[in-house]
């Protein structure tokens, strides 16, 4: 396939930042889009010239670090996987694909398209843990029963990344759908009863802290979420820090 790439090319987080053009030949359909621009790349470096900075790790769509803004979505046209796992079959011979990093207040540029998403870290460590001593004294996990609904429901909170896909998503830049996923992964299990309290008032307070928007319920961050995490989640996580506030 020829292509044609328009990618936004951005030194460091206080340079300003711009569109550049970039044409590319012979790309396999078979090739996964972060293949195409380890080619693209290639042929930068063999004529003297700056590589595009990208981010990624796994590769296997399991830690979120590939996301990219492709023509406009989270991870490309695909559902239910990360850039890593997008392949070029879902373009066309002669397309033009606009390559962006995502767009919010919280995630600021470091160079090209790479994003600092420390602030979902910093969000975690307000209260995604639980502080229960099981040091020197661990226990089965199945001698204390649970309802196998919340445990699946638990388990589909925790299979969330943290690419940021949501925050991207959203036209308020919210990272509603991130916290609630990871406040929910707790409060459905015992273990994380202890301090749910605490939890979900440290966890939004942070989020807030942070500069994200608010929710605005239309639903794109759960549409474009590479692990399909429900909107369930904010309604859970709205109960808890209604029920936790009025607790003081």
């Amino acid at each position: 396939m020829k292509l044609t790439l328009k990618i936004w090319r951005q030194k460091n987080a206080q340079s300003k930042g711009s569109m550049q053009t970039y044409p590319i030949d012979g790309i396999d359909g078979d090739m996964s889009f972060l293949e195409m621009l380890d080619v693209l790349n290639t042929q930068l470096i063999d004529k003297g010239e700056e590589p595009v900075v990208f981010d990624h790790d796994c590769r296997e769509g399991i830690c979120g670090t590939c996301s990219l803004q492709i023509n406009g979505e989270p991870h490309g046209p695909d559902r239910l996987i990360t850039t890593c796992q997008l392949h070029m079959r879902k373009f066309n011979d002669g397309d033009t694909i606009v390559i962006e990093p995502f767009r919010a207040k919280a995630f600021p540029v470091i160079k090209d398209l790479m994003v600092d998403r420390s602030a979902f870290d910093r969000i975690q460590q307000a209260g995604g843990y639980v502080s229960v001593n099981t040091s020197g004294n661990t226990i089965d996990a199945n001698a204390i029963p649970i309802e196998k609904e919340d445990a699946d429901e638990a388990f589909n909170a925790a299979a969330c990344i943290g690419c940021g896909a949501c925050v991207a998503a959203c036209k308020n830049a919210s990272a509603m759908l991130f916290t609630a996923a990871k406040v929910s992964q707790f409060s459905l299990l015992p273990q994380g009863r202890v301090e749910a309290t605490r939890r979900v008032l440290n966890m939004v307070e942070q989020m807030d802290k942070e500069g994200f928007g608010n929710c605005t319920n239309t639903g794109a961050c759960e549409i474009e979420c590479p692990k399909g995490i429900s909107l369930e989640n904010i309604a859970r996580m709205n109960r808890e820090y209604l029920a936790a506030s009025l607790r003081g």
